[in-house]
């Protein structure tokens, strides 16, 4: 154990880590090694402050910081608690994971502008970082429209028409939620509350008894739609036009940082400014509940007609971020407690599988699901990797997506909501039919005629392939051990 004032200076070094990077990475731009080594420098030091955290905030304290006060009674703060440690600890461990996969892919490729790339993907993790650690709605709102900036050149990386217009949407549809809802949102709260500090007790949150229904419904979704990197329909367009990005960037976007980010802002305000109480009165929850469901379902049966396999990733991601927000929108703490496990586990098993998309396409430059006939014999880690995540996804054990899955139902059935069971049972069956054909084409399909696998297409190189398998292991262990 550190001493506490050790505690008070270490989300300062998690945040500043990666950020101090930025300059480094971009002035070794003409030394790869170089700048390759401040990106593992900065993850290792970022995960190794919050790592040290983390004992700290299981054993119940709370670490508050005052970085600059804007007026007395608002001030750009962190707050470390338990909530917040759990999404910094993902987000900085797969930092690391996908820093390595990101050397194999970017040199694999040889792409262009690898400098920017790595100091855009070092700013926006430092932008996660301060989401996590945010102590009111000012301080999370600032490094929210901190990261929709840093990711833009990475989803532009390409910089041909196709990227130029897919980070164009990305953009609109960020900053057009963040700017025209929230913010707004955000004022309104404070004119009530005279604060924006998150509160001490989910049950009541900070927003004052009295205020009108209608009004407290208006801030409710504002925040909810505002929030537009939780992918909730109809703001979730931006998402498959990202997919014009290197699939590194996919990975960041759907696994490490920005949808993360998205549904946490979205879980954090639901709980720590609007509260149980007054969401459970106002029927809030169940409404929201209903809202998610129909992404849910929507979202999954689009997958099923794409037969390119990041766009139907992408839809899949739609639909599994739709999960956390109704886990806790049903209110019941065995649905919240999924809900927010499925912050992880999404995590990983997503990361594994945009992963797999990347090394299948640095191997054999496929791009879509119907050309990967037989691909599975000749790349068996790859593949193998691939079936472990999707079962995650589809929530069947003894991967940690059927731990999420499990939560949810129970939670559901103590909220006494039978149409949300049909929901989630109907989402798995959707699953299934989205991700398995995948797999079994990949291992029993024969590949595409006049195409002969045997000694011309093999792995992609270890780099790669090496982080794919830590990930999917990681899932694995996620639902052999839901108690850690």
């Amino acid at each position: 154990m550190f001493s506490e004032p050790f505690y008070q200076i270490a989300p300062v070094i998690a945040l500043c880590a990666s950020l101090a990077a930025v300059p480094l990475i971009a002035l070794s731009g003409r030394r790869p090694n170089l700048r390759e080594f401040w990106t593992y420098a900065a993850a290792a030091l970022k995960f190794a402050m919050v790592l040290s955290l983390a004992g700290w905030i299981l054993a119940g304290n709370v670490v508050e910081i005052d970085l600059v006060r804007v007026l007395p009674e608002l001030s750009i703060s962190f707050r470390v608690d338990s909530f917040g440690m759990v999404f910094a600890l993902v987000s900085s461990f797969l930092w690391i994971v996908a820093a390595t996969y990101t050397i194999g892919y970017m040199r694999g490729l040889d792409e262009h502008a690898q400098t920017r790339f790595f100091a855009c993907f070092a700013l926006s993790i430092c932008a996660a970082i301060g989401v996590a650690f945010a102590g009111n709605l000012l301080t999370m709102y600032i490094f929210y429209e901190m990261l929709s900036l840093s990711t833009y050149p990475l989803v532009a990386h390409h910089q041909d028409k196709e990227g130029r217009g897919g980070a164009r949407k990305y953009l609109a549809f960020l900053l057009g939620g963040s700017v025209g809802l929230v913010l707004p949102a955000m004022i309104v709260i404070f004119a009530l509350a005279g604060t924006l500090d998150f509160a001490d007790n989910i049950s009541t949150g900070i927003i004052p008894a009295g205020t009108g229904d209608t009004m407290v419904a208006l801030l409710f979704f504002a925040c909810l739609f505002g929030f537009a990197k939780n992918g909730v329909m109809p703001m979730h367009a931006w998402l498959p036009g990202a997919m014009v990005a290197p699939t590194p960037v996919s990975a960041l976007l759907h696994a490490v940082a920005v949808v993360k980010v998205g549904v946490f802002c979205t879980t954090r305000v639901m709980l720590y400014v609007f509260g149980v109480d007054l969401m459970d009165d106002l029927n809030l929850g169940i409404i929201t509940a209903y809202i998610v469901s129909f992404t849910i379902l929507m979202a999954s049966i689009i997958a099923l007609t794409k037969d390119n396999l990041k766009a139907r990733l992408a839809y899949s991601t739609i639909s599994q971020l739709s999960y956390i927000i109704l886990g806790v929108a049903l209110l019941a703490p065995a649905a919240v407690e999924g809900g927010l496990i499925h912050i992880v586990n999404h995590a990983f098993a997503k990361i594994t599988l945009f992963f797999c998309a990347g090394a299948i396409y640095v191997a054999t430059h496929k791009k879509n699901i119907s050309e990967m006939g037989g691909l599975g014999r000749v790349m068996p880690f790859t593949f193998g990797a691939f079936a472990i995540a999707s079962l995650s996804m589809i929530g069947a054990p003894p991967v940690g997506g059927f731990v999420t899955k499990w939560y949810l139902l129970v939670g559901a059935l103590d909220a006494a909501q039978l149409a949300i069971i049909f929901v989630l049972l109907s989402s798995t069956l959707l699953n299934v039919g989205y991700f398995a054909p995948i797999t079994y084409k990949a291992f029993f399909g024969k590949p595409p005629a006049g195409e002969v696998h045997a000694g011309g297409i093999k792995e992609a190189p270890l780099i790669m392939v090496a982080p794919i398998m830590l990930a999917a292991l990681i899932s694995l262990l996620l639902g052999l051990y839901p108690g850690l």
